[in-house]
């Protein structure tokens, strides 16, 4: 567990390990993010998507150990169907990857296959690790990020060519905000 931040309530304890600054600077980002999640337009629903096709996560900190990971990986290199930060990643293999390592649990697919999972959540209820959905390719849930509080979320666009913090009122992306799901209870 070296190297390796809990959050706690609202404590936050921190390991001593070479990079423990990089992970008092992501909790505190995350803490920082935890105030009241900005207006959204209202949530579209996917077609024919159950509310709920898998269990949720266990009730813990899983949402934050997501949202700490994916920071942990800002600034990788982007790369389309990219399913690892050695070789690039893009939006869905990010979220693969960062559920697979911080949350133990496997979710695959596209962006649009990932939104079918999970379970569907108001946008004024977004906590840290949940999944945002956006259209920006002209076609439902082409995109997907994972949000961090305060408005903020992680995501490979490409863009940018590289894993980076958006902030859902930015224009661009308030216009297509769709959905809204979580693994968490």
């Amino acid at each position: 567990m070296a190297g390796r931040v809990r959050i706690e309530s609202s404590r936050m304890a921190v390991l001593p390990s070479p990079l423990s600054w990089l992970a008092a600077l992501a909790a505190a980002l995350v803490l920082a993010a935890c105030g009241t999640a900005p207006t959204a337009p209202p949530i579209s629903r996917l077609p024919g998507a159950p509310q709920s096709q898998v269990p949720a996560l266990p009730a813990s900190d899983n949402g934050n150990e997501v949202a700490l990971y994916a920071l942990s990986l800002i600034d990788t290199g982007y790369r389309f169907g990219g399913k690892n930060p050695s070789a690039g990643l893009d939006c869905s293999g990010m979220v693969t990857y960062i559920f697979g390592q911080a949350a133990n649990y496997h979710i695959s697919g596209s962006a649009a296959d990932i939104a079918r999972r999970g379970r569907q959540i108001d946008p004024a209820q977004l906590r840290a690790g949940d999944l945002v959905f956006f259209n920006t390719e002209n076609r439902p849930f082409s995109h997907v990020g994972i949000y961090l509080g305060d408005g903020r979320f992680v995501h490979a666009p490409s863009t940018n060519g590289k894993v980076h913090i958006s902030r859902m009122d930015n224009p661009y992306f308030s216009r297509r905000f769709e959905m809204a799901r979580t693994y968490f209870n």
